[in-house]
Formats: structure tokens, sequence, C-alpha cells
């Protein structure tokens, strides 16, 4: 999508809220986060470092974004200072400094209207008529909306959540399973050289002998069913076998014809489905489902709304979670002039940081 909508006005909005929609009291904050991953928890931390409270909506019904939904227990190993850590962990650990600036929370909802008021500012809306008003908005949505591609096999509704599973929350779940795991990104290799030690077999299959994954794990995968380890098949899955949501087999469908392969839990990793939902409608300018900023600022194309982490692009952008930790600490100076105009800003680093001591 390219192009501009315009921001809701004060008056189309308050008209859009009256009737049986009531609007609640607004409340008030400095900054309004949308996104509570890593990069928008970190947000918080640079911000409170400039004297500047925050709020946090998340459609999820916790913190930490993808890290904490798909694959809390996988490790990161590209944050300074910890050579591993989990998603969880890292999640953890955020919330941990972020404590003493003491952010608010809203969870299980979606931001559906930011509208700019005239005396300075924003408002912004949830699906449940909840009101928030805040000098400065920072979008920090990730990739939007997102859900797990379903594979087109038959009947699989019925087994989702019961033995069928897009993400693993918890390794120890999978312990003593027979495991079939589908796909040949790094989600699908990752979780087959991680769950093989624990569960009582793995079998991995993808469409091709080929990957998109990591080499170091193809390598590794391979070596494992060299040894009988674990096995790798060239195929698909076309049926699944059981009954009351509990899986006993599946059919893989190769080269040589089909076979019948024992499996307790199946693992189908065919990537996400990333939907921008009503970010789209905000009035910013959007280039291919992302939004653009500028690099001094991360300022979107409407001024005192910000994007940071994956959901902003410019020239040269990597979509690391230690990227937007370097995008939230330039928007929080930012953000500073805005809320509190023509106040001196003075740097400060951490160990001398009145604000954190």
């Amino acid at each position: 999508r390219k192009g501009k909508v315009e921001l809701l006005s004060t008056a189309a909005a308050t008209a859009a809220s009256s009737g049986d929609c009531h609007m609640t009291a607004p409340h008030r904050t400095d900054v309004l986060i949308i996104g509570a991953g890593p990069v928008g928890l970190f947000a918080v931390f640079e911000l409170g470092l400039l004297d500047l409270k925050c709020h946090l909506i998340d459609i999820l019904d916790r913190p930490g974004g993808q890290c904490a939904e798909l694959y809390p227990e996988k490790p990161i190993y590209d944050i300074p200072g910890w050579p591993s850590i989990s998603a969880q962990g890292l999640v953890d650990k955020l919330m941990e400094q972020i404590a003493p600036f003491s952010p608010g929370f809203t969870f299980s909802r979606m931001v559906t209207a930011v509208e700019r008021l005239a005396e300075g500012g924003f408002r912004v809306t949830t699906d449940e008529s909840e009101v928030f008003e805040a000098k400065v908005v920072v979008i920090a949505a990730g990739g939007g909306s997102f859900q797990p591609k379903r594979p087109p096999i038959p009947g699989i509704e019925a087994f989702e959540e019961k033995s069928v599973f897009y993400s693993v929350r918890r390794m120890e779940a999978f312990r003593d399973q027979d495991l079939v795991i589908v796909g040949g990104g790094d989600s699908a290799l990752d979780w087959t050289l991680n769950l093989q030690p624990i569960a009582r077999s793995v079998t991995l299959v993808h469409r091709r002998p080929e990957f998109r994954a990591a080499p170091d794990s193809v390598n590794k995968m391979f070596a494992l069913h060299e040894t009988k380890q674990l096995d790798f098949r060239v195929g698909q899955v076309t049926g699944l076998g059981g009954a009351d949501g509990e899986l006993s087999s599946v059919t893989v469908k190769g080269p040589d014809g089909s076979v019948e392969v024992p499996c307790t839990r199946l693992l189908p990793f065919f990537g996400l489905t990333m939907k921008l939902g009503p970010i789209a409608e905000w009035g910013l300018n959007l280039h291919e489902n992302l939004i653009p900023v500028d690099t001094e600022k991360f300022q979107t194309s409407e001024p005192g709304i910000f994007a940071i982490g994956d959901i902003n692009t410019y020239p040269g952008k990597l979509k690391l979670i230690l990227s937007g930790f370097h995008e939230v600490a330039l928007m929080a100076q930012a953000a500073k002039r805005i809320v509190a105009p023509g106040q001196r800003i003075v740097f400060q680093y951490t160990p001398s940081s009145t604000s954190l001591q």
C-alpha cells in the first residue's frame, strides 16, 4: 500500500464514538507505545531516563511480542553481553530493567484509531473504546498482527492446539513424543535440533533436500540423520491419522510414494502471515506495509508519531532486535523535545544519570 490517508479529525472521531459506543475518560501519559515486544519495552527505559512516562498497548495478553508468543525458549545469540539468552529470558530482563520507571500496560487490545488533537498531542482509541491521550505516539508493532500459516492438510483444524502446534512455548511439553517437524527454514531446523534430545523420535519433513536455514544447523541435522538419531524425509505431509484431536500418525508423500510415519505431535513451520491491520488507516505514508522513517529521529510522515523496530523501513534497515535498540535511543531524544519543548536536554551516561539512580 502506498499513499496517505488523513488522520481522523477530533470532530469525526467524536461523532464516530457517539451513540452505542461510549468513550471512556482518557488516560493521559507522555508517550503511548503501541507494541510491547523487546524494542517497545526498551523504549520505556530510554524514555524513562529522560523523565518521560510511558504506557504500552499490545494485542497479546502479555509483554514480549513474537519472542514470547512464538519462540520463548529459542536462544538468541546477538544481544550484546549475552552469549546466549532465550527469547523469554530477554523479555524477562527487559521487564526487570524498566521496572523502576513504572510503565503502564494494556494487553489484549488493538489500537483502532489515532487522531491529532487541536491543542497538540494525540488521542488513541482501542477496540474496547478505551481512550489514551499522549504528546507522542511510538509504533513498535513489529510486523503488525501476525498468525502462522496453516498448511493445506485436510482436517488439520481438529488437531490444532492439542497435537498440532505452530510454535514451541514450552519444550517440556514435547518430551517423549513422536515429533514430525515440517519446514526448511531456521525455525524448523532449530527446533529439530533443540527437541531431538528430549523427544522419543523426530522426523523432519521438507519438500526438497535444500534448506533456507543456517548452514551449521543443516549440517548438524544431517549428521544426526546419518547416525539414525533422527529421520529426514523429502516430501510433504498430506494426511493425518488419529482421533479426538490426538495424532497417531501422519502420511508423508515423497518421490517414491506415500508412507505412514508415527506421530503424536506435529510442528508445521510455514512462516507467518503479517497483517498491518488498522495501522494502514492511521494517516501514515506506507511502503510495502512498512512505515518509512528518517534516521535522525525515526519519525514517520506525521510529526510526533515515531516508528521503531521491524515495522519501520529506511535505507540500510536490518530487522534485528539490536538495531531496534539503537533506533530507540535516538527516538527518545526527539520525543523529549516534543513533550518538553524548550527544555534543555542534558545528555547523560547511565552510570551518572540522576534519573536512573
